[in-house]
């Protein structure tokens, strides 16, 4: 199994913007057949305004075809020009999950 993390950081005042967008990203991801888990996450402590997808994969290669298949559909192309203004920065994680 993997793990994604795609970690942004929201500009100031922006979090409730982007939790807003959560469910349009998540019905995405359903409706392209994406069968992997996600979940979204906020911070409670750390750096403020930092917001986490966190999406698990059967292996590399289905993250691969999911990125392919999803970021190239039209929808998200729409989803990310409304998601876009709010980020600062961001980055993605992957690990494999051991247990």
């Amino acid at each position: 199994m993997i793990l994604v993390r795609n970690v942004f950081q929201l500009k100031y005042g922006k979090a409730k913007e982007a939790k807003a967008l959560v469910k349009e990203n998540e019905a995405l991801h359903k409706k392209m057949g994406d069968g992997s888990s996600i979940r979204f996450l906020t911070d409670v402590t750390g750096q403020y305004y930092t917001f986490v997808m966190e999406i698990t994969y059967d292996s590399l290669s289905a993250f691969e075809k999911s990125f392919t298949d999803v970021t190239g559909a039209k929808e998200f192309g729409e989803w990310a020009q409304k998601f876009t203004p709010l980020v600062e920065s961001g980055h993605r994680e992957i690990f494999s999950i051991v247990g």
